[in-house]
């Protein structure tokens, strides 16, 4: 019992922050109609980027985030602005998963030049390192209890934006009808711009806690950006609660299937695509209608 218990708590704390990072993606495939093959290796970038201050600056991971978010904000704002607002047409969709796996590439082989291959992970340096709570019989590292709050406040902070400020109205707009909320006023572009980089940004937090709980390497973006696309194909397309109860249940049901068959653990996400797409196309809160552009 100690052990399905264990399971599940992880699975739980594990998948709050994946919640985060699909968030992220799912954000930007909602406002902008992007599916931004990216993200797994900006998450990367941002782990190796707190991995850089702590080794150099001798910074703690967390309070680094006081400069990996911005910076990750302003690289995201350059991305959406170099690369994908320049696409147009009807293939746009279609071409910004070239125009991001090439981001993707690009800064794979930066991280290469500037790091190697070797495997590395985040050491922190205020208490929570080596701290631990006893619950349901066994020990839980407090950097997942960290984590599983930084991710909650998270995800509140982008609930609130998208439904109590003006800007967050203007995103829905854009989701609902972008002809629309081009002609009442709404500059579509900036927009677009301010959500990709947001998008971004929360990669930071997720890069944080993923380099805290794991090693990491250039390599690590492919076997993140699989996770990620599972999450918001199975939970829905463009919505927000789909992807984060998509990341809590996937990420639980492959700790589950690790106490049975270590081996298929990782298989979790591929069947889970395999069934949404056959029973349930637009995911589990998917919307049926289709987007005005």
């Amino acid at each position: 019992m100690s052990a399905f218990m264990q399971a599940i708590t992880d699975g739980i704390l594990g998948g709050s922050v994946y919640a985060l990072m699909a968030a992220g993606l799912t954000l930007i495939f909602g406002v902008m109609d992007i599916i931004n093959i990216a993200q797994g290796i900006l998450v990367v970038l941002a782990a190796y980027l707190s991995y850089a201050l702590s080794v150099h600056l001798h910074l703690d991971p967390l309070l680094g985030l006081a400069i990996t978010v911005p910076m990750m904000f302003a690289l995201g704002t350059f991305i959406q602005w170099a690369f994908i607002g320049r696409l147009r047409g009807r293939e746009r969709t279609a071409m910004s998963l070239l125009a991001s796996y090439g981001v993707a590439i690009l800064i794979e082989g930066i991280l290469y030049q500037i790091f190697s291959g070797t495997p590395v992970s985040l050491q922190p340096y205020a208490w929570y390192s080596t701290a631990t709570i006893h619950v349901f019989g066994f020990y839980l590292a407090d950097i997942y209890l960290i984590g599983f709050g930084l991710a909650a406040v998270a995800l509140a902070a982008i609930y609130l934006m998208l439904y109590r400020t003006k800007f967050g109205r203007s995103i829905r707009a854009i989701v609902q009808d972008r002809t629309a909320a081009r002609l009442i006023g709404i500059d579509v572009n900036r927009v677009a711009a301010l959500t990709f980089g947001i998008g971004v940004a929360v990669t930071a937090l997720g890069g944080a806690v993923f380099g805290l709980t794991n090693t990491f390497n250039p390599d690590s973006g492919y076997d993140l950006i699989s996770r990620l696309l599972s999450i918001i194909i199975v939970g829905g397309m463009g919505s927000i609660g789909g992807a984060a109860a998509a990341a809590l249940f996937m990420v639980t049901s492959e700790e589950l299937v690790n106490l049975w068959r270590p081996q298929w653990a990782t298989a979790v996400y591929y069947v889970a695509i395999v069934i949404v797409l056959v029973v349930r196309p637009r995911g589990a809160f998917g919307r049926r209608e289709a987007r005005a552009q």
